[in-house]
C-alpha cells in the first residue's frame, strides 16, 4: 500500500479509524507536525513581521487534525500529500479571516505598486528595486520585503469571494469559479501568459534566480534551506527571490495590457 511506510504506521492508522485509539492519533500527528512547520515557514516567509509564527503554528495543527480525521487510508495517495494541503488552507484561510497585512503595510504595497508603474511609464522599461528603493528613499531590503507581501497578497485573493453578475455578496466561505470550462480566447490567452512567463524565466534570469524559484517553487525547500544548498545568506535568497518576483510581475503586468 503505497500511502503507508511502515506496518507499524498502518496499524496506526487502522487502530485510528476503526476504534478512534487517542494513543494511535497522538502517535501520528507527532510523526507528521514537522509539515506544519515546514509549510508554516515557506509561509511565512512572505509575511510581515507582525504576523506570529505560533499562530501559523495553531492553524496548520488544526488543518493535520482535520487531515487526520478526514484521510481515507483506502485511497492510492500519501498522507503527507493530503495534510499539505489541509494545513495551507488552514492556514490561508486564517491570514484572510484576520486580515493579516496591516494598514501599514496595505499603504505600502499600494505605494509600491503606484511608484513602480510611475518609473516604468518615465523610462518606458522595467525598473531595477534600486530605482524602486531611491524613488521611495528606503532601503533595497525594504522593497525585497514589500514584493513579497505583495505576491502572497495577491495569492490569497485569488480564492476570495467575490461579487457575481447577480450581486449575491451574502454568500459564506471562499470560493473558486470552475475553470475548466474555457472558450478558445481564454485558452490561447493562458497558453500565450505562460509562454511569455517561460521565456522571461529563460532569457532574462540569471542562472541563480532560476535556481532559486526552482528550488522554491518545485522542490518546495525553504529559504535557508536554498540558503544552505547555495552556500549563501538566507537574506540574499530571499533578494534575489524578491527580484525575481519583480521581473515576472511586470512581464504579467505588460501581457494584461496587451
Amino acid at each position: 500500500m503505497s500511502v503507508m511506510q511502515t506496518k507499524d504506521e498502518l496499524h496506526l492508522w487502522k487502530r485510528w479509524k476503526e476504534t478512534r485509539d487517542q494513543t494511535a492519533a497522538d502517535i501520528l500527528v507527532r510523526k507528521y507536525t514537522p509539515l506544519v512547520h515546514f509549510h508554516v515557514q515557506r509561509i511565512l516567509v512572505s509575511l510581515p513581521k507582525n504576523v506570529l509564527k505560533d499562530d501559523l503554528i495553531s492553524q496548520g495543527l488544526f488543518g493535520l487534525f482535520d487531515a487526520l480525521d478526514k484521510f481515507d487510508i483506502s485511497k492510492d495517495i500519501k498522507f503527507d500529500t493530503y495534510a499539505s494541503f489541509r494545513i495551507r488552507g488552514s492556514i490561508i484561510d486564517y491570514l484572510r479571516k484576520e486580515d493579516w497585512l496591516s494598514r501599514s503595510s496595505r499603504e505600502k504595497t499600494k505605494k509600491l505598486e503606484a511608484v513602480i508603474e510611475q518609473l516604468e511609464q518615465k523610462h518606458m522599461r522595467s525598473v531595477s528595486t534600486k530605482e524602486i528603493s531611491e524613488a521611495l528613499s528606503v532601503s533595497e531590503d525594504e522593497v525585497y520585503s514589500a514584493i513579497n507581501e505583495s505576491f502572497f497578497a495577491n495569492v490569497l485573493s485569488i480564492d476570495e469571494l467575490a461579487n457575481d453578475s447577480d450581486g449575491e455578496t451574502d454568500q459564506k466561505g471562499y470560493i473558486i469559479r470552475d475553470q475548466r470550462e474555457k472558450n478558445p480566447e481564454d485558452q490561447f490567452l493562458e497558453k500565450e501568459k505562460i509562454s511569455d512567463l517561460i521565456s522571461v524565466i529563460s532569457s532574462e534570469m540569471n542562472d541563480r534566480e532560476k535556481i532559486i524559484l526552482d528550488l522554491f517553487y518545485r522542490e518546495e525547500l525553504t529559504f535557508t534551506e536554498i540558503a544552505s544548498i547555495l552556500d549563501i545568506t538566507t537574506s540574499r535568497v530571499s533578494q534575489i527571490h524578491s527580484r525575481s518576483l519583480l521581473k515576472l510581475r511586470n512581464t504579467l503586468k505588460s501581457i494584461d495590457k496587451s
